[in-house]
């Protein structure tokens, strides 16, 4: 434990040395590192999914340096510092798990859940309403996912995760009949109502959808990579091929990858 306090301080050290001394990092403001933050999330997320340690490991010290370097600057506004991030941290842990500081009692994961999320509503100067702890900005799929946790938590869910099911057919045939109607404006709002079914419904049989959507990415990705080398292999463009000699090649590329 003291290792890891020593090293947590040399980094702290090493920031206040860095923003004295080195003219990037001087110039640096909140609003200037907020895309990189962005990035080195992404490049976290992207590392999780393909369960790499070693890149694990590295993606969280390039955003545990975000972390440090927004508290740095708050320290010089003399808004806050690290010490009142992790107090804070604390507090909101503690204040939030009744069940282990406390003599709250419950039966698994989804009453701590539910307990989080009354707990938030009650906290003095935290979130008013239900929904509006997510955040605007949020990337559409990502949003709707986590709105129906919201709601979820406070008791707005289906009886039996089975009735998603009418309600996702439902809204393919309110789809479709759009389709026919040539409707572009309605068609848009029946396609983001199913979307919404869609990420419902993967929530009710505990899939994340982006982790899912994200997963179908990569592996079209590599099928696709598979078929375009092969093409450039057999001094093909895949412009002049037949999309049944491109078929057949996509089926090769699903057995040779094994997915």
């Amino acid at each position: 434990m003291q290792a890891k306090k020593e090293t947590f301080e040399r980094l702290l050290n090493i920031l206040d040395e860095l923003r004295e001394k080195c003219p990037w990092d001087r110039e640096q403001t909140n609003e200037s590192l907020r895309t990189h933050t962005i990035e080195e999330t992404y490049e976290l997320a992207e590392a999780l999914l393909k369960k790499d340690d070693q890149a694990i490991s590295k993606e969280l010290g390039d955003l545990l340096l975000h972390v440090v370097f927004y508290a740095k600057i708050g320290e010089e506004k003399g808004a806050f510092d690290i010490g009142t991030v992790m107090q804070q941290l604390i507090d909101k842990l503690i204040y939030r798990h009744p069940h282990i500081f406390g003599e709250v009692e419950v039966n698994n994961s989804a009453e701590v859940e539910q307990n989080w999320e009354q707990l938030k509503l009650k906290e003095k100067d935290g979130n008013k309403t239900v929904l509006s702890g997510v955040p605007a900005s949020l990337p559409a799929l990502v949003k709707a996912n986590r709105i129906q946790e919201k709601v979820r938590n406070v008791g707005f869910d289906w009886e039996k995760r089975e009735q998603v099911w009418e309600k996702l057919q439902e809204e393919i045939a309110e789809v479709q009949a759009e389709i026919e109607a040539k409707n572009a404006d309605a068609l848009e709002a029946e396609f983001g109502d199913l979307f919404f079914s869609l990420v419902n419904t993967a929530r009710l049989y505990g899939i994340n959808p982006e982790n899912a959507l994200e997963r179908t990415n990569q592996k079209f990705t590599r099928r696709f990579n598979y078929l375009e080398a092969q093409t450039i292999q057999k001094g093909r463009s895949l412009k002049d091929m037949r999309l049944s000699e491109m078929d057949q090649i996509w089926e090769e590329a699903k057995k040779a990858l094994k997915e």
